[in-house]
């Protein structure tokens, strides 16, 4: 069982920066990969960022550049700085646990990132 406890989000205008922060408890030695979806109204969810516990990142091209992903000294704690924030950036930002041996998924309650124009 691992609790996902997301923070960072709010209200900025475009062009501005947010950094959004989740902190894994629980099982959390049983963590394969910590990341980042997002979904706006109407929209799919999708992934925005992940990182493994071996530090390897995964980006869409689209949002390398802008945004990166970082995970704490403590394995425990994943980060989505992101930069250049636009107006299509709007959504609800959810950090995804990936675990390990079939041990199933977890999500959090989600952040809201709103980018005003």
């Amino acid at each position: 069982q691992v609790q996902l406890a997301e923070s960072g989000g709010g209200l900025v205008q475009a062009g501005g920066s947010l950094r959004l922060s989740c902190v894994a408890s629980g099982s959390i030695f049983s963590i394969n990969t910590l990341g980042w979806y997002r979904q706006a109204p109407g929209k799919q969810r999708e992934l925005v960022a992940a990182i493994t516990s071996g530090s390897t990142a995964n980006i869409p091209d689209s949002k390398k550049g802008r945004f990166t992903i970082s995970r704490g000294s403590a394995k425990n704690t994943v980060y989505l700085q992101m930069n250049s924030l636009k107006p299509e950036d709007t959504a609800v930002y959810y950090c995804y646990a990936e675990m390990t041996g079939g041990r199933g998924d977890y999500w959090g309650q989600g952040t809201q990132v709103t980018v005003s124009s």
